[in-house]
């Protein structure tokens, strides 16, 4: 049963990841028109394994991206210097938009190999039980 249960619980910390990374580009997307904002990004860890259990991902510190932010003309914005600029968001709607589709679609894969293996594992019971 051990497989059974490294299998769920490798597929769990991957909904886990998929699950916090998505929670971020969601938080970009809505702050994409926040004046300042920077771009949140979520790296992936490997997590060390355990008393010769399988090496599960974690989320790492969330990180700012520090690439520069977009200059926006705009001189009646409370914000704007005396040229009529102010410091936008770093946010790209796009790369957003793929991120979180990636992320969804690791989640549906995560959460397929969850429900495949517990379906086995109740298969396997019923047939012991027998």
């Amino acid at each position: 049963m051990s497989d059974f249960s490294d299998a769920i619980a490798v597929s769990s910390a991957g909904l886990r990841a998929q699950a916090t990374r998505l929670r971020h580009v969601s938080e970009n997307i809505s702050n994409a028109d926040t004046p300042g904002y920077r771009r949140k990004t979520v790296p992936f860890e490997v997590e060390s394994e355990m008393l010769g259990g399988p090496a599960l991902v974690s989320v790492g510190r969330v990180q700012l991206d520090q690439s520069e932010l977009e200059k926006v003309f705009d001189p009646s914005h409370p914000l704007a210097d005396e040229t009529g600029h102010f410091e936008g968001s770093n946010v790209n709607l796009m790369i957003e938009i793929a991120d979180a589709r990636e992320a969804q679609r690791s989640y549906e894969a995560n959460l397929k190999m969850f429900d495949q293996t517990r379906q086995m594992s109740s298969g396997l019971m019923d047939l012991l039980r027998k």
